[in-house]
């Protein structure tokens, strides 16, 4: 197939937790529930456990993940194949929180190489789309706790001690959150966000009970609380540091400095004249208005993989986009 620019067709993922509408109304697409919440974008990753659960197709139903084994350096770039193979490591979602989700922690690196045999971690980023009045996430511990705290917690499933002990941030469209791994955070009720993260699937929920977990063993990924808490930031955590700028423009960064080992984005905002997009592996999803982009006709909804081989391309019209974009590789 031509490497340029696609439309992807939509990647409904049924989950523990409600939502699924928002992300219906804005991609056009029929969730089959309503608990539906998320959307995989572009997706090379698997959900937890899953053989096959999380992969895109392209429209004519291969595997967008097949496809890119292919051909790894035409769709990534020669010095991202070289560094990560035919894995993106990038994995973009779209999120609709029609409930709080549980306070949950996301394994590093590190972690996930020795206890879970993965290449990456799951640190992961917010851009909020759509809010609700009074819309909040909550972010890394105010104050530094023991592990015997936070297991009393856990054995008691006291949710209102392990939500409170968390920095409340209030969010509006327009807003983006670093979340490193190891952080731990909440979701809260009437999101809608596109979230960039390490491209798996691992969470250890500390608030499980009452969220339509299994057990213990499903919470935990399989480890037990001896091992999985090994993944927790203890310490006190100032959120502030983790909002990325607000800025306007034909294209604005939109996370802090410190995402850029794991990815980027930018939001792009044209107002009818041609903006310039770089070369490289992108995806792109239309929040509002329609245009062009690399000479495909967009509108709010679509969601748009660019190759590393389309080389720079523009984005023309009055739209407004997300591009989520791998961690830069140099040459």
């Amino acid at each position: 197939m031509t490497l340029g620019a696609i439309k992807l067709p939509p990647n409904g993922i049924p989950r523990f937790y409600r939502g699924g509408p928002a992300i219906a109304e804005l991609r056009g697409f029929d969730p089959g529930g309503d608990r539906v919440p998320e959307e995989w974008i572009a997706s090379t990753t698997t959900v937890f456990g899953e053989a096959e659960l999380g992969l895109s197709r392209l429209e004519d139903g291969e595997l967008l993940r097949d496809v890119i084994a292919k051909d790894p350096e035409g769709w990534l770039g020669p010095a991202h194949a070289e560094r990560f193979g035919a894995d993106p490591a990038l994995l973009v979602k779209l999120l609709d929180a029609g409930q709080r989700l549980p306070v949950h922690v996301h394994p590093d690196g590190p972690f996930a190489r020795e206890h879970l045999g993965t290449k990456f971690g799951k640190t992961e980023a917010w851009i909020v789309i759509a809010a609700k009045p009074g819309a909040q996430v909550h972010l890394g511990f105010r104050d530094a706790v023991s592990e015997d705290t936070v297991r009393a917690w856990i054995a008691d499933q006291d949710h209102d001690a392990m939500l409170g002990a968390l920095n409340p941030v209030d969010v509006i469209a327009g807003d983006a959150i670093f979340v490193p791994a190891g952080v731990a955070h909440a979701i809260g009720e009437g999101l809608l966000i596109i979230e960039l993260q390490e491209p798996s699937d691992m969470s250890v929920l500390l608030e499980w009970d009452g969220f339509g977990i299994e057990d213990e063993d499903e919470a935990t990924l399989g480890l037990g609380w001896d091992t999985a808490l090994g993944c927790v930031e203890l310490a006190a955590r100032d959120a502030a540091p983790l909002r990325g700028p607000r800025t306007d423009g034909a294209v604005a960064e939109l996370l802090p400095r410190a995402a850029d080992p794991f990815f980027s984005a930018q939001r792009i905002a044209p107002a009818g004249d041609a903006t310039r997009l770089e070369a490289g592996f992108a995806v792109i999803v239309v929040i509002d208005g329609a245009g062009q982009i690399a000479e495909l006709d967009v509108q709010r909804g679509d969601a748009i993989l660019v190759t590393h081989a389309a080389g720079a391309v523009t984005a023309v019209g009055e739209l407004t986009a997300i591009v989520c974009r791998p961690p830069e590789v140099a040459p």
